[in-house]
């Protein structure tokens, strides 16, 4: 099967795509992948095939302050920038990431079926849950219902506003307006991490998370055998910043190592109980007792599958969310504002009660429940060709 796979640049979202190309290739599909070049080597490396991801760069018409034109009126301009790469390759699939549309767009305009991924737990609205985002767990009894449906009231114009934003880009492209969504959505998180819901679609299907790491590097750890604190800072714009200095400052004499993971240009002038720069995270995770880091959803699953509990310091988008979700499991402490004593109280916590340990454990044998991604997609196909 030719599958093109459409992802963004933000290591949240082009990863786990690279992870799906792996899946395909181990299939013996043929995928390629349409991304950043900045992650082009690792790709062909391991032997996926890429293309450009046309389309990114802002237009001077975006408005980028509104969040749902920037996602459906640059998909639409993305579907007709990658149009001709995309039809060149002769897809019979396409698997476009959730924030990158226009993958989708173009797979209509093909004539094409497509998939959605959800590199994150589901995010669509329930009728049974409060509003994505809000970090709240479903209310119970008749006040906790009613609140929801108070806060769904309110976030339903927000909803209504990108789904005429959404029928105006494709109509701008000469789609019908209505969009009729994926074949089929894959979910890549842990079961732990999602939420029961009474609405959840027929064709969503909780796949485990895709993971996948842009390095072969493992790090040296500090010496000693004294607990060792993971840290990696968010990848996402959106994270907050001073994780580093600040893990730094609360860890300085409480008996810890530090091994700080990280995609940009690792601190300089570290002290002997630290180490920093790009590493093999899954290696990491096999010596750390705690990990810190911002909430996104590619780190939090990693460290509840290796059975770590975890500190979150959320940022922005659906770090909030998560952070929160990881915190009710039993897994995690949730962080806000950052400062150097909440980081060092958050972490003596979480090493002197194992239940934290156990919740993550608990999260990691969980996630054997899923469904395989690559059958969902072949099936995909198949209904369409019979």
């Amino acid at each position: 099967m030719r599958v093109a796979v459409v992802a963004g640049p933000d290591p949240g979202h082009a990863f786990p795509a690279i992870a799906l190309c792996l899946r395909f290739l181990a299939a013996g599909d043929e995928p390629v992948l349409f991304t950043s070049p900045r992650w082009f080597d690792a790709a062909m490396a391991a032997g996926i095939g890429v293309r450009r991801l046309k389309g990114l760069a802002p237009r001077a018409e975006d408005d980028d302050a509104d969040a749902g034109a920037r996602i459906h009126q640059r998909a639409a301009h993305i579907s007709t920038e990658i149009l001709p790469d995309m039809s060149a390759m002769l897809p019979e699939l396409v698997v476009s990431d959730v924030l990158t549309a226009g993958g989708g767009m173009a797979a209509e305009r093909l004539h094409v079926p497509w998939v959605e991924l959800s590199p994150h737990p589901l995010y669509l609205p329930s009728k049974g849950l409060p509003p994505i985002g809000s970090g709240l767990a479903a209310g119970e009894g008749v006040r906790g219902r009613a609140r929801d449906s108070m806060l769904r009231t309110l976030s339903a114009r927000a909803i209504r506003r990108g789904e005429l934003q959404r029928e105006e880009a494709r109509a701008s492209i000469g789609l019908p307006p209505q969009d009729p969504g994926p074949a089929a959505r894959l979910v890549a998180t842990l079961p732990a991490l999602e939420v029961p819901r009474p609405d959840w679609p027929e064709d969503a299907h909780l796949v485990g998370p895709l993971l996948w790491e842009p390095t072969d590097h493992i790090l040296e750890l500090p010496p000693g055998d004294a607990p060792l604190v993971m840290v990696a800072p968010s990848t996402a714009h959106t994270g907050v910043a001073g994780m580093v200095d600040t893990v730094l400052e609360a860890l300085a004499d409480s008996g810890v190592r530090v091994a700080i993971s990280t995609l940009d240009t690792p601190p300089a002038d570290l002290p002997p109980w630290a180490t920093a720069g790009l590493g093999r995270q899954d290696e990491l995770l096999r010596h750390a007792s705690v990990v810190i880091g911002g909430g996104g959803h590619g780190l939090l699953a990693k460290s509840l599958l290796a059975g770590v509990p975890i500190i979150t310091v959320p940022g922005g988008g659906d770090q909030w969310e998560l952070a929160n979700r990881a915190t009710r499991q039993g897994s995690s402490l949730l962080i806000r504002p950052l400062t150097a004593a909440a980081i060092r109280a958050s972490v003596q916590q979480i090493l002197n009660d194992p239940a934290f340990t156990e919740s993550a454990r608990k999260a990691a044998a969980d996630a054997v429940v899923v469904s395989d991604p690559i059958e969902v997609c072949h099936r995909v196909l198949a209904a369409r060709t019979n």
